[in-house]
């Protein structure tokens, strides 16, 4: 797979993630919770990639929060992560949403 794929696919992913907390109560949920929607979304992946994906989303771009509780990684969408998701501002590694999506 090249790399420019790659990238596509990793930001169609951070995308769908901030769509499924969009979605969520309460704007979060836990990872497998999320890895489960992601793979039924078109993300089929491992959960070692959707764990790298939130640390990123988390760490790198500012649009998650996270924690664990008992063990159990939990991931809540920030003010920033509801606007990405929406398409209402733009984070390079995070592809915009189409319109009316």
């Amino acid at each position: 797979m090249s790399n420019d794929f790659a990238q596509h696919l990793a930001a169609d992913r951070r995308l769908v993630i901030l769509k499924v907390l969009a979605d969520s109560a309460g704007y979060t949920t836990n990872q497998y919770m999320l890895h489960d929607m992601v793979g039924r979304l078109g993300h089929r992946v491992p959960l070692d990639t959707l764990l790298a994906d939130l640390s990123w989303l988390s760490e790198t771009a500012q649009l998650i929060t996270s924690e664990t509780v008992g063990g159990v990684g939990i991931a809540t969408l920030t003010q920033r992560g509801l606007d990405v998701s929406n398409g209402l501002a733009t984070v390079p590694g995070v592809k915009r949403p189409r319109p009316g999506v």
